[in-house]
Order: structure tokens, then sequence, then C-alpha cells
């Protein structure tokens, strides 16, 4: 057999997922998400492939300290659409932070992959977690881009 005709796919196995930490303090919303959604679906990994689901767990840290920008309007409008029911508009850094990041990080994700996703992310306002069993590895989200697969090498923003 040609060995050039075969394609690898990666193997749905738990076992091979991994726990990762990131601690939300002092770290803006809309950076962090686009974080999260690569670990979740697992494209840091080198055998990613858009159809295996090869995504890992996360533990998210002081959600409660985490920068949402205050110059600019952000608002949740609820509108049910039956009768007797009115619509809701909360700003966003009033609502809590656990709703605010799983919103960020849903409208991330497409409809198919958002419930299956979500499952793998946790998130807690203090330092404490229930986690750690599963031995977790520390992420430093203030330099990912520069230390992981997403950088060529080169920076756009130097």
């Amino acid at each position: 057999m040609n060995s050039l005709n075969k394609t690898f796919l990666p193997t749905n196995d738990p076992r091979n997922r991994n726990w990762f930490i990131i601690d939300c303090e002092d770290q803006k919303l809309g950076r962090l998400a686009t974080i999260l959604v690569a670990l979740l679906r697992g494209k840091i990994k080198p055998q990613y492939h858009p159809s295996i689901d090869t995504g890992d767990y996360i533990i998210l840290l002081n959600a409660n300290s985490i920068i949402v920008n205050e110059d600019s309007k952000h608002f949740i409008v609820n509108n049910p659409g039956r009768p007797g029911h009115a619509l809701t508009i909360k700003s966003v850094k009033d609502c809590l932070p656990k709703f605010t990041i799983q919103r960020a990080v849903k409208g991330m994700l497409s409809e198919t992959e958002t419930k299956r996703l979500m499952r793998r992310l946790r998130i807690y306002n203090t330092k404490e977690h229930p986690h750690q069993a599963q031995k977790p590895i520390k992420i430093d989200v203030s330099n990912f881009y520069s230390n992981s697969a997403f950088s060529n090498g080169t920076s756009s923003l130097d």
C-alpha cells in the first residue's frame, strides 16, 4: 500500500484530553474567549482534525475579576415572545461573571458544538476548585499567542 494515500485521523478517546487552569485576573473578556474556544475545540494540538473532537477541559479561576470594556455599551436583551412576559434589558457589567463568560464563548461556537463543548468549561469566582485529581496544567494567558502553535514567529502587533 502507498503510505501517501492514508489519512491520519485522531481518536476520540477521553484519556487524551488535558485539563487546563486559567486565572482570569485582569484578563479582557474577548481575548480570553478566543483562547478558550481554541482550547475547547483542540486547535492547539498537532493532531487537530475538524471532524474529530480533540478538545480539552478548562477551569477558569477568579472569574469575577474579568475586565469588560466600560466605555462601550453592552446589553443583554431577553424577549421570550410570550404574552405576559416583558422585554428585559440588562447591562453586561451588572450580570454574573459566569454568565458573561459563557455568553461570550457560546457566541464563538457553532450551534452543534455549543452544547458538547460548554460541558468542558468550569468557571469559579475564587481560586479554589474541586478538580485537583485531574492534575490540571496552569496556563499563562498573557503570552499565550506568542508561545503556542498559533504564532508563526512574526507578530502583526509589533
